[in-house]
C-alpha cells in the first residue's frame, strides 16, 4: 500500500478499535503461531489458540486479535495469503508422511519452493512431518546431470568434488544403473534416483546395497512420485522420496479474518 490503504483510510476512523478471529473453514495442518503475531506490529494483541503442527477442524478458531481496525484491515491479506499457503504444504506434507510411515521411508522436500518464501515453506514441511532435504546450496553437495555434462563424466565431477569439498555428504543424481555403477567405483555418501519406475529403483537399489559400504549409503527416490503412486515405491529398499509437488502443487488452505466486535 504505498500511499495507504485509501477504502480502509477513508471509512474507519483511527480511532477504532476491534476484536477479530482467526478462522479455519477447513480441516488443515496449522502453521503461524509464531509468524501471526509479527504480521500486525506492535499496536495489536495477539492470542494465538493453536500450536504449529496442530490438526484445525473446520471452524475452529485459531487466534484473536485485538487492536486499530484499521491497521488489522491492512494487514489481514498479507498474512491470510502467507498462514493459507503455509498451512497447505504441511496438509500436504502430512499426507505424504502417514503413507510412508509404514515403510519407515522418509519424505523429503526439493528445491521447488516459491521466491522470498523458502525457509517460510521449509518451515511447513517440516511441522508437517517430512525433511528438509537442503535448507539451501550449501549444505550439501547433490551432483547433477548438468554438473556432470560440464564435468565432461561422472568420474571427473566426483574426483573434482571430493578435493574442494571432502567435509560435506556427497549425493549424485543417477537416471540408469551404468551411472551408478561408474559412481560406486568412486564412492558417494548417497543416490538420488531420478524418473525411475519401481522395479528399476529395486534393480538399483539391489546392485547399490551388495556393493562395498553399500549398506550405509543412503538413497532416495525422485521424480513424479504422488500420492497415487507412492506406494509402488515404498517396498523398494529406498531410504526416502523427495517429493516435489508438497510445495510446487501444494493447495492453499481456507482461513478467514472476521471481526467480533
Amino acid at each position: 500500500m504505498p500511499d495507504g490503504d485509501v477504502t480502509t483510510d477513508s471509512i474507519i476512523p483511527k480511532t477504532a478499535q476491534v476484536t477479530a478471529i482467526i478462522q479455519a473453514v477447513e480441516k488443515l495442518t496449522f502453521v503461524g503461531a509464531t509468524i501471526v503475531p509479527h504480521c500486525f506490529g506492535t499496536s495489536c494483541s495477539i492470542q494465538m489458540h493453536i500450536s504449529d503442527g496442530a490438526i484445525a477442524e473446520s471452524g475452529e478458531i485459531l487466534g484473536k486479535i485485538r487492536g486499530p481496525a484499521q491497521i488489522i484491515l491492512s494487514c489481514e491479506r498479507v498474512m491470510l495469503n502467507l498462514i493459507q499457503r503455509l498451512c497447505g504444504i504441511a496438509s500436504a506434507s502430512r499426507k505424504y508422511v502417514q503413507l510412508a510411515h509404514s515403510h519407515d521411508v522418509k519424505v523429503l522436500d526439493t528445491r521447488k519452493t516459491t521466491p522470498g518464501l523458502r525457509l517460510f515453506e521449509k518451515y511447513a514441511i517440516t511441522v508437517g512431518g517430512a525433511y528438509n532435504h537442503r535448507l539451501n546450496l550449501s549444505e550439501g553437495i547433490l551432483i547433477k546431470d548438468n554438473h556432470i555434462r560440464t564435468a565432461g563424466s561422472i568420474s571427473n565431477a566426483l574426483k573434482i568434488v571430493k578435493k574442494t569439498n571432502t567435509h560435506l555428504p556427497l549425493e549424485l543424481e543417477v537416471a540408469n544403473l551404468t551411472q551408478i555403477q561408474e559412481a560406486l567405483k568412486n564412492g558417494v555418501d548417497g543416490f538420488l534416483l531420478d524418473n525411475m519406475s519401481p522395479s528399476t529403483v529395486k534393480e538399483a537399489v539391489a546392485l547399490i546395497r551388495k556393493s562395498d559400504g553399500g549398506e550405509d549409503i543412503f538413497i532416495e527416490a525422485s521424480g513424479n512420485i504422488t500420492d497415487e503412486n507412492i506406494v509402488f515405491y515404498l517396498d523398494t529398499g529406498i531410504n526416502a522420496i523427495s517429493v516435489g509437488a508438497i510445495t510446487h502443487s501444494a493447495t492453499n488452505k481456507d482461513i478467514r479474518l472476521e471481526f467480533i466486535s
